[in-house]
């Protein structure tokens, strides 16, 4: 059984393309359904907090990950194509 300290500040790494995606920061819960529906990874602060730009977080659905181990978190994400 997990709890919400064994998926936070986890590296999360995208089996797709082999690249981290950043650390776990919080989880998304449906109370009314009483379950996970993703987890959340902070947007990129670094650069354009500089310019007092606010950057939204990313949230990967549960659906994605793929296996939670000791030090990672895997996911299957395919790039978003703007």
């Amino acid at each position: 059984m997990l709890n919400t300290e064994d998926i936070r500040n986890k590296e999360v790494i995208n089996i797709y393309d082999g690249k981290s995606m950043g650390f776990v920061c919080d989880i998304e819960i449906n109370l009314k359904e009483g379950r996970i529906d993703g987890i959340v990874l902070p947007g990129d602060r670094g650069f354009m907090k500089l310019f007092g730009k606010e950057t939204s977080d990313y949230i990967i659905k549960w659906k994605h990950v793929k296996t939670i181990g000791e030090d990672v978190i895997l996911v299957d994400v395919p790039p978003i194509i703007d």
